[in-house]
């Protein structure tokens, strides 16, 4: 739909979906366009491990790469952490942040409005990207909108669903409200699956666009599979390995990965479990199965050569916005199962590529399970076929259309209002 890039407007930001992006990118039209100066504000990011972080370093990567000035502003990390100042085209801006509970290796933003506002006065981006809602996120968008500057947004966390897990269950339609309220004050949310769109629509979230994840093919590769490490985790060459890699906590649902491993191991006891990740339920984990390796948190090729030295991956979570490991599992080439959502849904054709249980039906995930360890040559069938699937989730491709949305924004306010307030121009917002 190149009719999005010559003359965008707040409704045709809205009705974007992956397909639209990558229209743009067969026309290749975007290279070709003015260098944007991009605020991107997230409150991680790499060396930091989890998800988010994960993702967003590629997007600034390829942005950054595809001629655009971008002004990363993140919290610092620890008093190591140096900014990299400008280089190629990218420029850091750290600020002050706090642990968070529970996860003291990661921290939050403090609101940051009055340093954004005087920074952004002198120097105006043509648009502001918001990829998280913490306490600077917010702030950040507060700021835009004083400024009337265009902001896109990404619902990356499940917050009002991991809500039920720690006990506070009650706080779900509050934090649902707030989420609203966050995105619905931009031009245009990005969210990763078409499944999502639905339910944040359904919850009156407004102007969502389809943007899919991009995974590393390069980096997670079966070519990646290591021996040694196999035998370091007291492995023969004929035994199976059973991969679980995400945080360790309660929102992951990880009895079921428990039970599922154990019923496994009847019908092969050489099976072994190795869990990758860290988390406050990793010493429960740990009593409960002391047969299983812990290999704690992993990040760059060490990470890719647990994933490619593994055989089978389950996936139990329920909460999951995307899931990324589940893209990084089926392009290590491992025989995937999960359930029929968020990034599963989209990425796994059932019995073919991989193998999809039910959303919550946990019966039918451990007869899956099972089925993995009692047709070992159906599952040794799923992993090529898994890796296939991924080579067409490249990073430039998904890059091409999260710069699709932010070159709509920009040219979006740039026209003017249309019906209703562009992003960053709020009716209140002072003068």
């Amino acid at each position: 739909m190149t009719v999005i890039v010559l003359s965008p407007t707040p409704a045709s930001i809205a009705r974007m979906n992956a397909r639209d992006a990558a229209d743009l990118l067969v026309d290749d039209l975007l290279p070709r366009q003015r260098s944007l100066r991009l605020a991107v504000v997230t409150e991680t990011y790499p060396p930091e491990v989890n998800g988010v972080a994960a993702t967003i370093a590629p997007v600034v990567e390829g942005l950054v790469g595809r001629g655009h000035q971008v002004q990363l502003i993140r919290p610092r990390q620890n008093g190591a952490d140096r900014a990299d100042g400008h280089d190629h085209g990218l420029h850091e801006v750290l600020l002050r942040g706090l642990p968070i509970p529970r996860y003291p290796q990661l921290r939050m933003g403090l609101p940051a409005r009055r340093a954004l506002v005087e920074r952004w006065s002198r120097q105006r981006p043509d648009v502001v990207h918001l990829v998280t809602e913490g306490p600077l996120g917010w702030s950040a968008l507060q700021a835009a909108l004083q400024l009337r500057l265009p902001v896109v947004s990404e619902f990356r966390t499940n917050f009002h669903a991991y809500s039920r897990h720690y006990g506070v269950a009650w706080l779900r339609r509050p934090i649902v409200a707030y989420l609203r309220r966050f995105h619905n004050r931009t031009a245009c949310t990005m969210v990763p699956t078409e499944t999502l769109r639905r339910e944040l629509d359904g919850c009156g979230f407004e102007r969502l666009a389809v943007v899919a994840r991009g995974v590393d093919t390069t980096r997670f590769d079966p070519a990646r599979r290591c021996a040694a490490l196999r035998q370091h985790w007291g492995c023969a060459p004929e035994d199976r390995v059973l991969v679980y890699v995400g945080r360790l906590a309660p929102e992951k649902n990880l009895e079921l990965l428990l039970r599922c491993h154990a019923q496994m191991r009847a019908l092969d006891p050489r099976l072994r479990l190795v869990v990758v990740g860290d988390g406050p339920e990793r010493a429960a984990l740990q009593a409960r199965c002391p047969g299983a390796v812990f290999a704690g948190a992993r990040s760059g090729e060490d990470l890719a050569a647990h994933y490619a030295s593994g055989d089978l991956f389950l996936f139990p979570s329920l909460t999951e916005t995307y899931g990324n490991v589940t893209a990084e599992a089926l392009a290590s080439g491992l025989a995937v199962l999960a359930y029929d959502h968020a990034a599963a849904a989209q990425l796994v054709r059932d019995g073919d590529n991989g193998l999809l249980a039910p959303l919550g039906d946990e019966a039918a995930f451990v007869e899956r399970a099972l089925r993995l360890v009692a047709r070992p040559h159906e599952a040794q069938a799923l992993r090529p076929r898994a890796r296939q699937t991924m080579l067409d989730h490249c990073w430039p491709r998904i890059v091409a259309q999260v710069e699709a949305v932010m070159t709509a924004a920009a040219r979006a306010a740039a026209l003017g209002p249309v019906g209703r307030p562009a992003a960053g121009a709020a009716p209140s917002a002072p003068h």
